[in-house]
């Protein structure tokens, strides 16, 4: 027999994790497959460590380690079973519920609460409730999407025109708020911290900070050159350089700055790219969006959003949208009707798993084996829930989990296909919601966005100015925020996917305390002059957690080019087998919500095809 192409490190990705005994927190082992939680169970109110927390992924860990469940017969019947409670899971579980209106289908999911990476935060403060997103935080780019994807969002209540009305595009603006940067030590000397980027004077922001006198020079002058580095090129030469240049290598030796400036933006779009600028090529840079100078007159910026703003936010992020499917999908889950009244709804999670009901949603149940019954006539899905193992049968299986977990899941796939599944490291990353009671100092530093050129969170900013049906925006600085903190491992040894896979040990062997300390460090950084004081004005820390977080990114530097859109491993990756399909933005290669529910639309017609 050939030995199985995938390994117990391709799953875990490098980290070393101790698995004990007990694969299920407490408060979990209350819970059957058979008992759905009690009217008390709330899991967005929850604050500590969240994403991928304790419960969630113990059992997968245990299933890659060789751990094995017995189980009997099947306990119930299904037409359709989806593996997956994330927006691609939802999303396709809609599509195949309209088209077979009498389908009985059961969405399956490890964590405790629906919605994948579309993760709501909920804090109380003051007898308010304030609400943060602690995953995908927008819908980007509406009209880029799909027909299928524009069209779910329609019918689900989504109106996007209304989003004009709802984001305020102007209050920070308004109260004269720019970015800010947190110089270190190190690459700079003294630890410094100067307000003002993109607002001030390029020469007087030069000025205040603590760069070398040449640093200094070639500070300015990139940032007011009109130089045209690749004068005499057409469009597609300069592009074909551009997609194989790194920023770095176009910084130091087409702009010839001092590399005092590579340290300055080495990191500067580690939220978005997730690796630093030695990796990312330039032909990226042009579709982002600003402040990482030196292209601007060699190639006119671009991209798919054109003049469509990034404003497409509700309050908890794309949590929202999750909702609105859970709605359409079991009613009585998600009281009300509309997009509005959607955002501050109490969702109801004892509705999710009801006898009887033609969509049940399972949540802390992780599957641990998905195969065809003898003769292919249905597919047996194991999955593991409070410890217990139960089988279930379905006529057809779709699998919108991540795609590494889904050859140790689905066990007859060819090798090949799971070499495909295999292929797309997952990004790890961290959300980090904190709770304040007000963001005055914000508005006296005269800052909405802080950038640390070397420090574990890479950026601390306000909240987005959302306010839509009932729920309201923090109207004034002296009203309550929940900022957002992200952190990215960088380190200067690991490169490509490889610098994942170590940013994922790293990250599941943080401690809550460690990701607290931070927090509370960083702010005191950027805030002190103000008078903030982390001991006294943090009040609530949501971490989430993303262990394998976005989907891969096949758009940097170290990434081959295919022959063909067929030859792409996650295109092979994602071949219907059998009875079952494979969503999720994984098949897609994109980690946005588009991609979600595109794949989820693909992997219903394949099933649907019979």
């Amino acid at each position: 027999m050939a030995r199985d192409p995938i390994t117990r490190r391709d799953f875990l990705n490098g980290a070393s994790i101790a698995i004990g005994g007990a694969l299920v927190v407490p408060w979990a082992e209350a819970l059957a497959a058979d008992t759905p939680p009690g009217a008390e169970y709330y899991p967005p109110a929850k604050t500590g460590l969240r994403g991928t927390h304790d419960g969630a992924w113990e059992t997968m860990h245990a299933r890659v380690q060789g751990a094995t469940w017995k189980v009997g017969a099947a306990e119930e019947r299904y037409d359709l079973v989806v593996v997956g409670g994330g927006i691609s899971g939802l999303s396709a579980a809609r599509f195949y519920l309209q088209a077979r209106p009498d389908a009985r289908i059961l969405i399956l999911d490890n964590h405790d609460d629906f919605g994948g990476h579309a993760k709501r935060n909920e804090f109380s403060i003051n007898g308010q409730t304030r609400i943060g997103y602690g995953g995908t935080e927008s819908i980007d780019t509406p009209s880029a999407y799909t027909p299928e994807a524009a069209r779910t969002l329609r019918e689900i209540g989504i109106d996007t025109q209304k989003f004009y009305e709802a984001f305020d595009q102007t209050l920070y603006s308004k109260l004269n708020l720019s970015r800010s940067i947190v110089f270190d030590a190190d690459n700079f000397g003294r630890q410094t911290y100067v307000t003002g980027y993109g607002k001030r004077s390029w020469e007087e922001f030069a000025q205040l900070a603590p760069l070398n006198d040449r640093a200094r020079r070639d500070f300015v002058r990139i940032q007011t050159e009109t130089t045209d580095y690749l004068a005499g090129m057409s469009r597609e030469q300069r592009l074909e350089l551009l997609s194989r240049t790194s920023y770095e290598a176009w910084l130091r030796d087409w702009c010839k700055v001092d590399p005092q400036l590579l340290e300055l933006w080495r990191k500067w779009g580690m939220s978005f790219w997730c690796v630093g600028i030695d990796q990312i090529p330039c032909s990226l840079i042009l579709d982002y969006d600003g402040g990482m100078p030196g292209l601007d007159h060699t190639m006119p910026r671009f991209g798919d959003r054109g003049d469509e703003p990034y404003i497409f936010h509700f309050p908890d992020g794309n949590a929202s949208v999750a909702r609105l499917l859970v709605r359409a999908l079991v009613p009585a889950a998600m009281p009300g009707s509309t997009m509005e009244d959607v955002v501050t709804t109490r969702a109801r999670y004892d509705q999710l798993d009801r006898r009887g009901r033609p969509v049940r949603i399972r949540l802390n149940s992780t599957a641990v084996n998905v195969q065809h019954t003898a003769g292919n006539g249905a597919v047996d899905i194991t999955y593991v829930t409070a410890g217990k193992a139960h089988k279930v049968s379905a006529g057809r299986c779709i699998m919108a989990c991540y795609n590494m977990a889904i050859p140790y899941i689905c066990p007859e796939l060819s090798a090949s296909q799971k070499r495909g599944l295999a292929y797309g490291v997952k990004v790890p990353l961290v959300y980090t919601k904190v709770l304040v009671p007000n963001w005055r100092p914000f508005a006296e530093l005269g800052t909405d966005f802080v950038y640390y050129t070397k420090d574990f969170f890479k950026q601390v900013e306000l909240d987005y100015p959302v306010s839509i049906g009932n729920y309201r925006r923090s109207q004034t600085p002296d009203e309550p925020m929940v900022l957002h903190m992200c952190h990215v491992h960088h380190d200067n040894v690991h490169k490509g996917p490889e610098l994942w896979r170590e940013g994922r040990r790293r990250l599941m062997t943080t401690s809550f305390a460690t990701f607290e300390h931070h927090v509370k460090d960083q702010l005191d950084q950027a805030l002190k002059g103000a008078g903030f004081d982390a001991e006294r004005d943090v009040k609530a820390i949501t971490v989430n957690r993303w262990s394998h977080g976005y989907a891969y990114s096949p758009h940097l530097l170290w990434e081959p080019t295919w022959a063909t859109e067929a030859d792409k491993p996650w295109v092979i990756g994602r071949q219907k087998f059998g009875r079952i399909s494979i969503a999720n933005s994984d098949a897609g290669a994109r980690a946005d919500t588009n991609a979600a529910i595109t794949q989820g639309y693909r992997a219903v017609q394949e099933a649907l095809a019979g």
